[in-house]
């Protein structure tokens, strides 16, 4: 009956996962028109499912973290009555703020859900050492550097566009073009020819022209790709999250964890993502598909990065910060929505703390 129990809330905070974290890849996408709300759930959710699975090889270390193995003994975590309170207290947590549209980071719920049992579990015996370095720190700086790393790279995009004539904007008509134009002919006949490029916003630019590309159109191809890369990512780092609850008392093999775990992320995500969609794609800032493909791709960067060093970065703190990063060079930034995101994440880790040493204390 408890390992049932467990189970079942195991599946309600990857159902809460997926609800609250699956739109977050794809928001800057929705936010500027490249997709309508059902074709970027459903990208969010496919590459999603496909990153879970393949956390089966590349994400082991975090397993091992999210066990609570070294904050509190090993006694402690084989306990089902201990993981139940951890993954109950954070599915609450995260569930309540979906609700409210708030999008917090599952990761923070975890931790705190871990600190709350633990200190049910074993008082002072928990080692305070590794939850502030093995998990606070990775927490707390991974936004600052998305924010420092999208300003770099958007004013550098910029400083390109300037140089290409672009306008600090890839324009919808502009087009690079490529071709060779004739340099020297010698009397023998032969011909010295030099490569050249140009912007315009023709498609036939150069007399002798080799290709041109529509620079609209691979911005908004490498931002769908961003997009995705950020959803595998979110699943390659929170799937071990999760199915390091079963794990660690063999109520499944980590294979079967790993697809039930999945499974219902993705049923989340499709379900009750609508109200943190929102907030993410329309409420901080707006955003063109130049600034959505940077701010995605230091997301996904910065968390494929982590997962496979086993540091449990938020997925929401870094696309946070790359979105903030963003309003901060454009100046449209909603601080008030911001501030209230703010807050979410300081209640987080006492609320699901406070959730789950109760449920600890009632079924220990």
């Amino acid at each position: 009956m408890t390992y049932l129990l467990l189970l079942a809330t195991v599946i309600f905070l990857s159902y809460s996962n997926g609800a609250n974290d699956n739109f977050k890849g794809v928001a800057t996408l929705y936010s500027c028109g490249a997709l309508d709300y059902r074709k970027a759930i459903w990208t969010a959710t496919i590459t999603t499912f496909a990153g879970s699975i393949c956390s089966l090889l590349l994400a082991d270390q975090l397993i091992a973290n999210f066990s609570g193995q070294g904050l509190v003994s090993a006694e402690v975590t084989a306990q089902p009555d201990f993981l139940i309170a951890v993954s109950l207290g954070a599915a609450a947590t995260v569930m309540a703020a979906t609700l409210r549209g708030l999008p917090i980071s599952t990761t923070h719920s975890l931790i705190g859900a871990l600190t709350g049992a633990g200190l049910m579990a074993v008082g002072s015996n928990l080692n305070l050492p590794v939850l502030a370095n093995k998990f606070l720190l990775p927490l707390l700086f991974s936004p600052i550097v998305a924010i420092l790393m999208v300003v770099f790279i958007i004013r550098s995009a910029y400083r390109i566009d300037s140089w290409l004539s672009l306008d600090g904007n890839a324009g919808e008509s502009s087009f690079i073009c490529i071709g060779i134009v004739k340099l020297l002919t010698y009397p023998s006949g032969f011909n010295f020819w030099l490569p050249v490029f140009k912007v315009t916003t023709s498609g036939n630019a150069l007399p002798n022209q080799i290709a041109c590309i529509n620079v609209a159109s691979v911005m908004q191809a490498g931002h769908l790709i961003s997009g995705s890369l950020v959803s595998f990512a979110r699943g390659l780092n929170d799937t071990p999250k999760l199915v390091a609850l079963l794990v660690g008392v063999r109520a499944l093999e980590t294979e079967w964890g790993m697809l039930l775990v999945a499974a219902f992320i993705a049923l989340g995500g499709l379900f009750n993502a609508s109200k943190v969609a929102r907030t993410m794609s329309k409420k901080i800032t707006s955003i063109s598909q130049q600034q959505g493909f940077v701010s995605n791709g230091v997301t996904a960067f910065l968390v494929i990065c982590a997962s496979r060093l086993g540091m449990p970065v938020s997925t929401t703190h870094v696309s946070v910060g790359s979105l903030f990063g963003v309003g901060l060079l454009s100046n449209k930034t909603d601080y008030g929505v911001i501030r209230k995101i703010l807050l979410s994440w300081l209640i987080t880790l006492p609320t699901a703390a406070a959730v789950a040493a109760l449920v600890y204390l009632a079924v220990h």
